[in-house]
């Protein structure tokens, strides 16, 4: 879905355009290997989150917290370009509709 609004708009080459085209795949096959490595690169985030040798705790924090926040951002469609849609829902139940937290 994401893939085809970028072409409409005219934006330059997606990464799956690019993995398409690299490896000669069906775009369904570039989205599936894509998603491997996201899924592997959070694999190395919570690897080093229980283990922390190479990076600080507070930088590494700052890293998962940019990285759950990108995956809010553009898991089904871009919300931050189509700010509208699903971001405008997420902000206003983050800060409009909190729920309680009740002990």
């Amino acid at each position: 879905m994401l893939l085809q609004l970028e072409q409409k708009v005219g934006q330059v080459v997606s990464a799956v355009e690019c993995y398409m085209k690299q490896y000669g795949v069906t775009e369904e096959e570039a989205k599936h290997e894509l998603w491997k490595h996201v899924n592997d690169a959070w694999k190395d985030i919570n690897e080093e989150a229980l283990h922390q040798t190479v990076v600080s705790a507070p930088l590494l924090n700052m890293i998962i917290d940019i990285a759950r926040m990108m995956g809010v951002w553009y898991e089904d469609i871009d919300i931050y370009t189509n700010s509208r849609t699903k971001m405008k829902d997420a902000i206003t139940s983050l800060f409009i509709d909190p729920f309680p937290l009740a002990m």
